[in-house]
């Protein structure tokens, strides 16, 4: 089982640093970790530390910034290497983007960057063009990717995708059927692996999406996520 965090696990909150997880939902996370065996993950775009303070006292296997960061069963750790003076750099210009621009705000996860703007939709059309002229000065050692009211550039060669394929190739996730859910545009490449290995994709809330089921938030996941042992996938909608 691989779960996205913010907007699927944790309802969308008004800034990054106020999401939380449902204390419920903790609880349904750990009997599922146990029911599984282990293969239970979280596919997040937030890094490995932030993941594991909003899952305390929880410790599961996660792949963090879409990716780029990964945590196997064996609680070892990966992380795509990168130039550090030239992420610090690429940081330094997407807080001059930000700065002076009322209700936006760049989050630094260290090798990846975000540009949000929930609290500013009107200023959509000029985050996405100088973020992305931005990236292109940094290409190809980044890439731009655009979420729900989000504009994030990362290190090339890693996404959710490749996150759950690297799961799938070790214990206790091998061999077995993928079940991925995720809210964002991010974990389109997650649902397209799960796809080619016959497994279920769920998408939560609206959107365009590959996804072959949808629920629509989090808390209808939770409760489907809860009877999962019992039933099937009843409680989803068919995406047509």
């Amino acid at each position: 089982m691989f779960l996205d965090l913010d907007g699927t696990l944790a309802p969308i909150a008004p800034s990054p640093d106020a999401a939380r997880i449902p204390g419920a939902t903790l609880a349904l996370l750990r009997r599922l970790a146990l029911a599984t065996g282990g293969a239970l993950a979280v596919v997040s775009g937030r890094s490995i530390e932030v993941v594991d303070r909003l899952l305390h006292p929880l410790r599961l296997p996660v792949a963090g910034l879409h990716g780029i960061q990964w945590r196997g069963p064996d609680g070892q750790v990966w992380e795509l290497p990168v130039d550090r003076e030239r992420a610090a750099r690429l940081q330094a210009r997407l807080l001059d983007i930000a700065a002076g621009l009322a209700g936006v705000h760049m989050e630094g996860k260290g090798i990846s960057f975000a540009v949000h703007y929930r609290h500013a939709p009107h200023q959509e059309a000029r985050i996405r063009r100088d973020v992305a002229q931005a990236a292109s000065a940094f290409a190809p050692d980044y890439v731009l990717q655009f979420g729900k009211m989000v504009a994030e550039v990362k290190p090339r060669g890693a996404d959710k995708g490749s996150a759950v394929e690297r799961f799938m190739a070790v214990a206790p996730f091998a061999s077995r059927l993928p079940v991925m859910a995720g809210d964002d545009l991010t974990d389109e490449a997650a649902f397209a692996v799960v796809a080619r290995l016959g497994g279920v994709s769920i998408k939560i809330g609206d959107g365009d999406t590959s996804a072959s089921w949808r629920l629509p938030d989090p808390p209808s996941l939770a409760r489907w996520l809860d009877g999962l042992s019992t039933r099937g996938p009843d409680d989803a909608s068919r995406h047509e």
